[in-house]
């Protein structure tokens, strides 16, 4: 593990209490592990901005399985970026609507065209691309 260094932050008192409530609410245990986190956070988002860095995340849908050809196209999808498919999670929400959960790896360009091809398919309810770190740039 890394040396930790200590170091001084100014700020002001309303925004140190705001801050404090926060920590409280994610069960942060203090505040140097919430800067941490936010620290961590920034730093994940800057790799989503290099097209090229790998990157890896979710992408989840939500849509309606009866309107005709939407699961055929959404397969025929995945199946055109297979390479970037770690584990997908198919479950039937109720008659109509289904979840579907792909865990994917690749280029931060590449994953981000998926998700949106994916989102903006006709008949795709909802559907979010979360990003994450494959954590090799994190201490």
């Amino acid at each position: 593990m890394a040396e930790l260094i200590r170091f001084g932050v100014s700020i002001s008192e309303d925004l140190l209490e705001q801050f404090d409530k926060l920590i409280v609410q994610k069960g942060c245990n203090n505040r140097s592990e919430a800067i941490r986190d936010l620290i961590r956070n920034q730093l994940v988002e800057l790799e989503w901005d290099n097209d090229e860095e790998e990157v890896a995340g979710t992408i989840t849908l939500i849509y309606n399985h009866h309107v005709r050809g939407l699961s055929d196209l959404l397969l025929e999808l995945q199946h055109n970026y297979y390479q970037l498919i770690l584990s997908t999670m198919h479950l039937h929400l109720d008659h109509h609507n289904c979840l579907e959960v792909l865990a994917v790896k690749g280029t931060a360009g590449k994953v981000r065209q998926f998700a949106e091809r994916l989102i903006s398919v006709k008949g795709v309810k909802h559907g979010k691309l979360t990003i994450t770190s494959t954590g090799k740039n994190l201490s």
